[in-house]
């Protein structure tokens, strides 16, 4: 397992960022590698997100010395969502498989991880958040037909899009993480226009669908603050709780959202006017 660790800091410190500095402590560029765990630990609230990509063996998920565990889900909770070609997700023995766009909730005391892919010309990429957790649930397989779907938006403001909620109080149980899918209708590039904050919880972004060519301008920040980062395919982006995290595409993409912090409420958050914007 690769493991980058970053550190939390004040907002006031982000407001002198340069462009580099902006890149080297939010954004998270190499997920998915040939046969190899990619994780990025996070301070702010301890939330891991990983891209686990195996094509010739299968991978094992151990804790390492960096996790002071015996094992990684000890005292963790994870949310799995496939991004790849066809993949099976190994759970104790059990084989849990997920075409694209199938995820899983896998609970604390899962001893044994474990990623394969079942066509190593078209590998699975699997995506991971993982978060502190207090108490042991179910494991769950979700696919996108299972997931709650919410539609918000419109094609006059270009953000009219369909949130899938994979790990949600609705779906499944889970100790803080919440985790999902958005996807923009045709001739949408904004999602999450007008912003927000929640003060309560932190939050992660994952670009991908997007061709080479393609960029999203993810601005952050806080509302009279803002900054950007230009980000590509398959692309993640950690955003503090005191951070407006909204998107814009040069071309169609989708993203996954995973969240952790104080509360469950998906609606507990701060809305930001697009006048209050600088």
């Amino acid at each position: 397992m690769n493991l980058d660790v970053r550190y939390a800091n004040h907002p006031d410190d982000a407001k002198n960022y340069s462009t580099n500095e902006n890149r080297k402590n939010y954004l998270i560029e190499n997920l998915f590698t040939v046969d190899e765990i990619n994780f990025t630990y996070s301070h702010v609230d301890r939330i891991i997100t990983g891209g686990v990509m195996p094509v010739n063996k299968t991978l094992i998920l151990d804790a390492g010395a960096e996790m002071g565990v015996e094992y990684f889900l000890e005292r963790r909770e994870m949310g799995v969502i496939n991004v790849g070609g066809k993949g099976t997700l190994i759970l104790d023995g059990k084989e849990f498989v997920l075409e694209a766009r199938e995820g899983a909730y896998v609970g604390m005391g899962t001893k044994e991880i474990s990623f394969k892919s079942n066509d190593s010309q078209n590998p699975a990429k699997f995506y991971l958040n993982s978060c502190p957790a207090h108490k042991e649930y179910p494991t769950v397989l979700i696919d996108i037909s299972k997931a709650k779907q919410v539609e918000m938006g419109s094609n006059e403001n270009l953000n009219k899009r369909v949130i899938h909620q994979f790990v949600h109080p609705a779906v499944c149980k889970s100790c803080q993480l919440l985790m999902g899918m958005t996807i923009l209708e045709p001739g949408n590039v904004w999602n999450t226009m007008p912003c927000h904050t929640h003060e309560r919880r932190m939050e992660v972004y994952f670009y991908f669908d997007m061709a080479p060519e393609t960029k999203v301008f993810h601005f952050m920040g806080q509302p009279k603050e803002t900054r950007h980062i230009v980000m590509s395919n398959e692309q993640a982006v950690i955003s503090p709780s005191w951070s407006i995290h909204s998107g814009v595409g040069t071309s169609n993409y989708t993203f996954i959202w995973g969240m952790c912090g104080e509360n469950q409420t998906f609606t507990d958050m701060q809305g930001v006017s697009m006048n209050e914007l600088k």
